[in-house]
């Protein structure tokens, strides 16, 4: 059974930063996708960043609205993905999951355009809130 948990979520200033962390269990694969969605109240989901992985080589997408300022990343290890966020603005509160799925290079990239419909499996959950 697939079992995805967040955490690194919390409050922060207009600037600051946070690191959040998805932990997967039960999912495995050689091609896989994972990801970062958001929603804020009343508003859709909406894509951070996507990380389809082929073995260990990885290809990260990001919607030009965090480009440049978050970092998708993954420990194999530890079976951890990471969302590395700075310079974070208060349109990015809202409640950020993680999500997962074996799907195509092509639908990993272009998932992070869409409120990520294509994925299987999902965490619960982490509150990112930025005061100005």
């Amino acid at each position: 059974q697939v079992q995805l948990v967040e955490s690194g979520g919390g409050s922060v200033q207009t600037g600051g930063s946070l690191r959040l962390s998805c932990a997967a269990s039960g999912y495995t694969g050689s091609s896989s996708c994972m990801g970062w969605f958001r929603q804020a109240p009343g508003k859709e989901r909406e894509g951070v960043a996507t990380l389809f992985a082929s073995g260990k080589t990885t290809y990260p997408a990001y919607p030009d609205s965090v480009k440049g300022r978050f970092t998708i990343s993954k420990d194999y290890a530890k079976n951890t993905l990471y969302l590395q966020m700075n310079n974070l603005q208060p349109e990015d509160t809202a409640m950020y999951y993680c999500a997962a799925g074996q799907i195509s290079y092509y639908a990993c990239e272009v998932s992070v355009q869409t409120s990520g419909g294509v994925f299987t499996y999902w965490g619960q959950g982490t509150q990112v809130t930025v005061s100005s």
